[in-house]
């Protein structure tokens, strides 16, 4: 947990450096702006990355009489850690995935699409559902979903340059364009640039570990991540902006590998190292 919150706050204080950096030109009150902005952006993405994060999957909270055997999963891992249970909603996608978010503990939530009730039985479900507790308890859920909004937030603005080439002029609307066009072209890569940066690999193997700790049963969240691998690969969420700076919250990658948007956002370590670690794991277990 300490590794992971040092890489946001020094991923945040570098972008609050670059604003500050990039205001100075304009003197001591265009540094000023610009770190202003910057912490008014920061802000709104600290307090609504996981709003944001449901509204992307279009998810809606859930109740027990709906979902009987996720509500029963959940409290029962969630008295075991000796951890408040989170909210539960479902996402109407038929892409097989799981995500949590939270600023805190105590108004976390976890996800699960249609796709995955399908196609897990109750012990993997419970797998996953550790796994997603694990980030929930680590506070891995606040960096990744305000890295996401803020990833968000730079499409958009990016995408607002675009749409909008102030101040362009008959003779100069040529190299205005252009230069909106190599603006986009880079935001992909600087949204994701900044997802990679504040998310680290080793936060789903920790998440591995620890879930199948709580759960007892490794095998059950191996099993799960192989029938996610391939449920991904069959029925991938499609790569819309709004999904592409939150794919790194989900329990398995959800683009389609062979395209640039997986190449770029994908920080998910590979599900064959995560079932070999966890196989691992239940070798020792299973050990006298």
């Amino acid at each position: 947990m300490h590794h992971s919150t040092l890489r946001a706050a020094v991923l945040l204080a570098v972008l609050l450096g670059g604003a500050a950096l990039a205001g100075s030109s304009f003197g001591r009150p265009g540094m000023i702006t610009a770190m202003a902005g910057a912490l008014t952006v920061i802000g709104y993405a600290y307090w609504n990355g996981d709003r944001l994060a449901l509204q992307a999957m279009r998810a809606r909270p859930a109740s027990e009489q709906e979902v009987p055997q996720l509500y029963r999963i959940v409290r029962e891992l969630s008295v075991d850690a000796r951890r408040p249970m989170p909210s539960i909603y479902l996402s109407p996608t038929q892409a097989p995935n799981a995500f949590a978010v939270g600023r805190t503990r105590r108004n976390a939530a976890v996800c699960c699409t249609d796709g995955i009730l399908r196609i897990l039985d109750e012990r993997e479900l419970r797998g996953v559902i550790a796994h997603e507790l694990s980030h929930i308890h680590n506070r891995d859920v606040l960096i990744s979903s305000t890295i996401g909004a803020l990833a968000g937030v730079v499409l958009f603005a990016l995408n607002l340059v675009w749409l909008t080439p102030a101040g362009r002029s008959d003779d100069e609307g040529g190299s205005t364009m252009l230069g909106s066009l190599l603006v986009i072209l880079l935001g992909g890569p600087l949204a994701a640039s900044l997802i990679r940066l504040a998310v680290s690999r080793s936060c789903e193997y920790r998440a591995d570990a620890a879930g199948a700790s709580l759960t007892g049963d490794p095998l059950a969240l191996a099993s799960a991540l192989r029938k996610l691998e391939k449920g991904t690969k069959l029925l991938p969420l499609p790569p819309e902006p709004r999904l592409q700076v939150r794919g790194h919250m989900m329990a398995a990658a959800p683009f389609r590998s062979d395209t640039l948007v997986s190449r770029l956002f994908s920080t998910q370590a590979p599900i064959r190292k995560r079932v070999a670690r966890l196989e691992h794991m239940a070798g020792h277990h299973a050990a006298p």
